[in-house]
């Protein structure tokens, strides 16, 4: 998902879709354990998207607050 995609979601999407890849996230690493995990790619996609999330919904606190985004 890229970052334009991310900034026009709404609070409470970015938050359920924060959730749903963390989630997704978890369930690819209990997968791993098993050896079950053919996409190893699939890891650095997932830290990727959490954290573009996070940082959107950061930079969306920070805008509400009246600061400055770097």
């Amino acid at each position: 998902m890229k970052a334009k995609e991310i900034r026009k979601l709404d609070g409470a999407e970015r938050g359920r879709l924060l959730a749903e890849k963390r989630h997704e996230l978890l369930r690819l690493r209990l997968r791993r354990t098993t050896g079950q995990v053919d996409k190893t790619h699939q890891f650095v996609a997932l830290r990727r998207d959490i954290a573009r999330l996070c940082t959107a919904q950061r930079e969306a606190e920070l805008a509400l607050a009246g600061g400055k985004l770097p």
